[in-house]
């Protein structure tokens, strides 16, 4: 076998390989309490408050906020193998707090979101006509999944995955 049909193969498996990896950094992932499931912290999260947890879902808005930070409003589902939620059924919503500015325009309604941080506790804010607990969260690390929807007619526009990397509390 020719030497740069092989070379040729072994890169093509390094990058079948790296598609297949977890979008979290893998040191996120070790400090993660596997055991902080969304359902239990949802009952108390004061309880749980430093702890490392690994959650995603849907994203229903992006609250800028005035002293610069950013609130994202995040409609829980439960992550699949690579870390990407799935469209099975949620359990609530929860809140990412991020230092500093996140464009709405990157972080839309409806994108998937993975997210690594700490729990810092639960904030209240308005859910139609009554006041909601959310589990709130300290970006380390965050992912929004790609995107596509229909621009015009049958064409698509397309947002690539990105991966972004935060300050730890706030």
């Amino acid at each position: 076998m020719p030497k740069h049909y092989k070379l040729f193969l072994l890169g093509l498996m390094v990058f079948l390989i790296s598609g297949c990896a977890h979008v979290i950094s893998e040191d996120l992932r070790a400090s993660v309490d596997s055991s902080l499931t969304f359902s239990r912290v949802l009952q108390n999260p004061d309880a749980y408050k430093d702890k490392s947890v690994l959650w995603g879902g849907q994203i229903i808005q992006t609250i800028n906020q005035k002293d610069g930070s950013t609130l994202i409003e995040v409609f829980e589902r439960p992550l699949g193998w690579r870390g990407k939620p799935k469209g099975t059924p949620s359990e609530g919503r929860f809140l990412i707090f991020v230092r500093g500015y996140l464009d709405p325009n990157v972080s839309f309604t409806n994108r998937r979101i993975t997210v690594a941080g700490e729990i810092i506790g639960e904030k209240a804010r308005p859910l139609g006509e009554m006041n909601h607990r959310y589990p709130l969260i300290s970006a380390k690390q965050i992912y929004l999944w790609e995107h596509y929807y229909p621009a015009y007619g049958y064409s698509y526009y397309y947002y690539s995955s990105q991966r972004l990397n935060f300050a730890t509390s706030p």
